[in-house]
Parts: structure tokens; sequence; C-alpha cells
């Protein structure tokens, strides 16, 4: 995520009255992000908008530390996305390794083949043509807009959706699926001028991941804490629906990573017989291997062969 330079903020002058709701939040969160952000990869001028997007797919639903080898490898063997277009959709499969929801790399290869068939390949900076690119949704159109380009978007993911329950709806957490409230929130927290608004999306994402934290939140280190709707309503509890925990050991999930394992590392097709051995309970290993071929990760062959797909 590139950090737009950050801009001056209001004079003395303004008045409580003349602020936008956000604004007192505003010079905190980002004085805090300009001291304490990270130096990721991806937040460096020299990524690009192509670099942001990379970041973002690979970053949904999966943690820094995982995404940061896999994505040096990445941009050292794709740095445009004419690059990755010219190859096969399963050597982004490939290539992605263990991250997890793997179908995030067809994704972002169709996103390639895209941006270099539309768009010359370079990264669209506006906004409804990054939407219109497949495997775009508003939050990734908004983030690579914002972060690469500095331009005004409510960018709305879990870290910041958390920030906001806490410091402005006075909750422990964000309702499970992202609401028209809370869209309505954060477009009126968003300051005017863009730069400095882009600078707010990255600095409060920052803020969810490093201190307002799901569990164990730093309050004692949160800038904003003094005016935390939640803590200085004494924390109350969550009392809506029950928190989605995410299990992995023996789901479909964790056999068709264990397919998908072995066909990454294997140079050619690969008979049934291997992938049988991957794990004991055939109705669920044929499921798992079923939904693989259905979402496109997958390509069955002749002769009971299967490999990653090349179209």
């Amino acid at each position: 995520m590139t950090a737009p330079t950050k801009p001056p903020y209001g004079t003395a002058a303004d008045s409580a009255s003349e602020r936008a709701p956000g604004e007192p939040l505003h010079s905190p969160v980002i004085d805090w992000f300009d001291e304490h952000a990270r130096d990721l990869p991806w937040r460096r001028p020299e990524a690009g908008a192509w670099g942001v997007m990379v970041s973002e797919f690979m970053l949904q639903q999966t943690p820094v530390n995982r995404v940061l080898p896999v994505y040096e490898q990445w941009m050292a063997r794709w740095p445009r996305p004419a690059d990755l277009a010219a190859e096969a959709p399963g050597e982004a499969v490939r290539a992605w390794g263990r991250l997890g929801y793997p179908r995030r790399a067809l994704r972002l290869h169709g996103a390639a083949v895209a941006i270099t068939e539309r768009h010359g390949g370079d990264v669209p900076s506006d906004h409804a043509q990054l939407l219109a690119l497949p495997g775009i949704g508003e939050y990734t159109a908004a983030a690579v807009a914002s972060f690469a380009y500095g331009q005004r978007h409510a960018v709305l993911d879990t870290n910041v959706r958390r920030v906001f329950a806490r410091a402005v709806a006075g909750t422990q957490y964000p309702p499970n699926a992202t609401t028209a409230a809370e869209r309505r929130l954060a477009r009126a927290l968003l300051p005017e001028d863009a730069a400095t608004a882009a600078r707010w999306a990255a600095a409060s994402m920052e803020l969810g991941a490093l201190v307002c934290t799901a569990k164990n939140e730093a309050c004692h280190r949160c800038p904003i804490a003094a005016q935390c709707a939640w803590r200085l309503a004494g924390k109350p509890a969550h009392d809506g629906p029950p928190r989605r925990g995410q299990t992995y050991a023996g789901t479909d999930r964790q056999v068709r990573g264990r397919l998908l394992a072995v066909l990454r590392e294997a140079h050619g097709p690969v008979p049934q017989a291997a992938l049988d051995r991957v794990w004991h309970e055939p109705v669920q290993r044929a499921r798992a291997l079923d939904g693989l071929v259905s979402d496109g990760l997958v390509e069955p062959m002749p002769g009971g062969l299967y490999r990653l797909p090349l179209t």
C-alpha cells in the first residue's frame, strides 16, 4: 500500500461545527501511521500499481508474514501484468504455493490478461475500470485506486471495519458481513482531500492490524483511545451473532490443499493413483477433486490424468 505524501490539515480557525465527522480522528491516526507503519514492499514507490494489486489479492484472509516470501518471488518472476498474462494460469496456481484460497491466483491471472488486452499492460487508475476487471470486487478496486493512485475511496477491510466499529459505533466487532450502514459510515469519515483520504485508508487499516486487533487489543498504544466509543463505554462484550471461526483440519479445504500440492510439485500430468494417496477417505477426496476441477484449478485429461490448467 503506497502511502501518499502527507498534506496539511485544517487551520486553527476551523470550528468544530465545520469539521467533517471523522476529522478529530484523522490527524492522530495518520500521525501514528507516519511513525509506526511497517516497511512492506508493496508500500514502496517501486512497487507501482501492479505491486499493490498483487498484494491485495494475496492479503485477502492471509497474514502478512505468509504473504511476504510469495509476493517477493511473484514480483521477481512477473514484474508486470503482461509477464503473468503470457504464462498459463496453472503457473499462477503453482506459484501461489500454500497461501490458501488458490482461486485468487486464477483471478489475478485473469486480471493480468484483461489489463494487458484492455489497458496496454498498465493497471488502470479509474475506479470503474478497475471494478470491471475479472476477479476485482469493490474492496480491491477501492484499495488499488487509493493505495496506488492516491484517490479518495472508502477502503473497508476487516481491520478497518473493526476500528470503526469500536471507535465510532461503540461495539466490539463489526457485523459478519459488510453492511450498507458501515459503508455510509466509512464514506462519512473520509477526509475531503484525496491525498489525506488515501493516507487515512492506509493508516486506519494498519491501526486495526497492529493495535486494534481482534483479540488482545492494545488500547494503551492506540492514538485515539481517548475518543474510542467502545473503550469509553467500558468495552461491552459482543452481543451479536456468534463470530465465525475458521477451521481447517479435516475439511474439504485441507483435502483440496493436499491435492493441489501434488500437482504443483509435479512436472507433468499426475495419475489418479498419486492423488488417491494424499487422503484416506475416498468420498471426501473425490468431492474435493471435483471441486478443484469445477473451479478451474485442476484440468482432467484422458487416461485418468490430472494437471494444473493450461488455458
